[in-house]
């Protein structure tokens, strides 16, 4: 079996393995390793077919072997994956709501996020790698909510890896903050003062600092990447779709996929699901008031903008950065125009090379929702549609909304073409939320209520963000000098 080749997005001649890619985190002059649309592996259909009832592990190894088998003995590879997806610590349910319309729950991880099956795998293969070389490596992490509580999970005690996590002051639930806090061990959890952006700026930021992990490490790779621009997050979200599918088709049926998108991992991840042979009729591409990518579609223009508070908090992102992969998937070229000098970004989602966008608005159903709608949503499905199997109302959190809301939009009452949305946390994680639009305050899940009672361990970059006015005059947090020393300053303190 032939290697699969990754690449820069911004330098297409670096091209390196699996491995290389997972290691490095961030691909050179700051891209994002992506696989040439030609190359991306493809299942037979009988493949494809006879995934039905094939437990979540099986179905993984299926579909990543392809990537991984040069790099991961195939032994080897299925005892990473059934480790990571044990049904019995990460069970997964895809529950029909009405006709041919689905939700998947990706929710009953350890810490009932999506995120926790993408992070189970990364930190497995991560740990395997660097096992294998003999390697230490620290993850950095920017989150929006869910993301960092998947990832130190995940990671938590392994040996090889540590863990430093940054998250916005005030934008995360305490649930979702305690998730990072708790642990304690190899996992150090940044409080930064400002929004989502700005902690992903920072995270890019110290990732593409090789100068400073050479001083502090003795090694310009030390640090890794375990956000969803990394391959160890992308490569295995393909898996979703496939289940799904597994659970619900007809054969080689085709099916629509609803996606709440922030960062656009998922999104991708089905992207390449669907490049993979998967029989996908459309992919839908849920946001909340955080849209420029529909006004990209929409109109040709691409305007970073302020981020805009929303219930869907995990998905509060204005540029997300798996879409620099897409837009090079269809033939175009976006990147972040950075100072040389300081290597700080100074413009975002600067488009050089457009692409193919009749392709792109034919092959996505892009659709924004607004706050208010969120909760119209969640209260329309809890009030509409009765769980099969418990005889409970179905309730969705915030995320969940977005794409099921996205996907009624999509078929404007046709409830008969096969259909799925992936609902992404438990609605346990937002009580205020939830109740809000239902009423009724969902019970906390029993991991998170374990954790409300230990003790946090907080490290603060209490530095002030800089300010600029974006395109529509609107207030946007940017990444500061004082914050870059302040987050290097302590990360030092750590580690020294």
């Amino acid at each position: 079996m032939q290697p699969v080749n990754w690449y820069s997005t911004n330098n297409k001649s670096e091209v390196v393995n699996f491995e290389t890619a997972l290691l490095n985190g961030m691909a050179s002059n700051s891209g994002l390793y992506m696989v040439e649309r030609n190359d991306i592996p493809k299942l037979l259909p009988e493949q494809i077919r006879d995934m039905k009832g094939m437990p979540y592990s099986e179905i993984a190894f299926q579909v990543l072997n392809p990537f991984l088998g040069a790099e991961i003995p195939e032994k080897k590879l299925h005892a990473l994956l059934d480790d990571a997806y044990r049904e019995d610590i990460i069970p997964t349910r895809v529950q029909r709501i009405v006709d041919k319309m689905y939700v998947m729950w990706l929710t009953q991880g350890p810490t009932y996020s999506f995120k926790d099956y993408a992070m189970r795998f990364f930190g497995r293969a991560l740990n395997h790698f660097l096992g294998e070389r003999g390697l230490q490596r620290c993850v950095i992490t920017a989150t929006s909510g869910d993301t960092g509580g998947a990832g130190a999970a995940a990671l938590h005690r392994l040996e090889n890896v540590t863990n430093v996590i940054f998250y916005p002051k005030g934008e995360v639930s305490s649930g979702q903050r305690r998730q990072m806090t708790t642990l304690g061990d190899n996992i150090y959890a940044f409080e930064v003062n400002g929004d989502f952006d700005v902690c992903q700026a920072l995270a890019k930021y110290l990732l593409a600092n090789k100068e400073f992990a050479a001083r502090l490490f003795g090694d310009p790779q030390h640090f890794t990447s375990a956000n969803s621009i990394s391959v160890g997050r992308l490569a295995p979200q393909a898996v979703y779709p496939f289940y799904a599918h597994s659970r619900i088709a007809d054969g080689l049926e085709k099916m629509i996929v609803s996606v709440p998108s922030g960062n656009f991992g998922d999104m991708m991840g089905t992207t390449f699901a669907r490049e993979m042979g998967l029989p996908i009729e459309k992919i839908l591409v849920g946001l909340n008031p955080n849209k420029p990518f529909l006004d990209f579609i929409e109109t040709g223009k691409y305007n970073v903008a302020a981020s805009i508070k929303t219930p869907s908090s995990a998905m509060k992102v204005s540029h997300p950065s798996n879409l620099a992969r897409l837009i090079d998937l269809y033939g175009g070229h976006m990147f972040d125009e950075k100072d040389p000098k300081t290597n700080k970004v100074i413009r975002e989602g600067v488009i050089d090379r457009m692409p193919d966008l009749d392709a792109m608005r034919e092959d996505f159903f892009v659709h924004s929702i607004t706050n208010e709608e969120h909760y119209d949503t969640m209260l329309n499905v809890y009030e509409k549609y009765i769980d099969e199997l418990t005889g409970k109302r179905v309730i969705l959190d915030p995320h969940g909304a977005v794409g099921w809301r996205t996907l009624e939009a999509s078929l404007k009452g046709d409830t008969s073409r096969l259909a799925v949305s992936y609902e992404t946390a438990d609605p346990g994680k937002f009580p205020v939320d939830v109740r809000k639009a239902i009423g009724i305050t969902p019970d906390l899940p029993p991991g998170m209520k374990k954790q409300a009672g230990l003790e946090e361990r907080i490290y603060s970059v209490g530095a002030e963000p800089d300010h600029k006015r974006d395109e529509s005059g609107e207030d946007k947090l940017v990444l500061s000098d004082a914050q870059i020393r302040e987050a290097e300053d302590k990360i030092r303190g750590i580690f020294s």
